[in-house]
């Protein structure tokens, strides 16, 4: 069932919500990743695994935890600690959504210095293929206190679906 009906007929969403742990920067360590699964406020399962900092792998190794797992078919949404796992290792935002077949949001506490952000991917490998994940992403949206990126959903569905702050309304989003 799509989320915009879940949310009509006030059904319990099933989220998975992905975040790297502290890493080192050390050649070759990689950087844990973990995915915890609610429905509601009930912890429903955990989903564990690796990316390379600043690595390409981190698009495919969330679908890698997701895809043929026990957890995909009952998910709803997938939400993202920000576009980039293990320092610069993006998500292509709208290739996980298409993969998923669920819609996937990048959640961000304050709004990125995306000036900043590409006069640091210059300094990768491989820097005008992450400026291109980047763009790929899609607009930045604000909706107090926090920012998002969605693809595979409108925006105004994930504002309406209360999981950023239960005293913001879905008319305050703004692009």
């Amino acid at each position: 069932m799509k989320l915009a009906d879940l949310l009509r007929l006030d059904r319990t969403i099933k989220v998975i919500g992905f975040d790297d742990a502290p890493f080192s920067r050390r050649s070759g360590s990689l950087v844990s990743i973990a995915g915890i699964v609610c429905g509601g406020t009930r912890f429903e399962g955990m989903v564990w695994g690796q990316v390379l900092p600043d690595g390409l792998d981190a698009t495919d190794a969330i679908s890698g935890l997701l895809l043929g797992g026990k957890f995909l078919p009952q998910l709803h949404l997938v939400l993202l600690d920000g576009i980039a796992f293990g320092g610069f290792n993006i998500i292509d935002l709208p290739e996980l959504a298409s993969r998923l077949q669920i819609p996937c949001v990048a959640v961000m506490r304050r709004q990125p210095d995306l000036a900043a952000v590409e006069k640091a991917l210059r300094h990768l490998p491989d820097s005008q293929y992450r400026l291109e994940l980047l763009r790929r992403a899609g607009i930045i949206h604000a909706f107090e206190p926090f920012f998002f990126q969605v693809c595979g959903e409108q925006p105004e569905v994930i504002a309406r679906a209360g999981l950023f702050h239960s005293s913001v309304r879905p008319d305050r989003i703004t692009d």
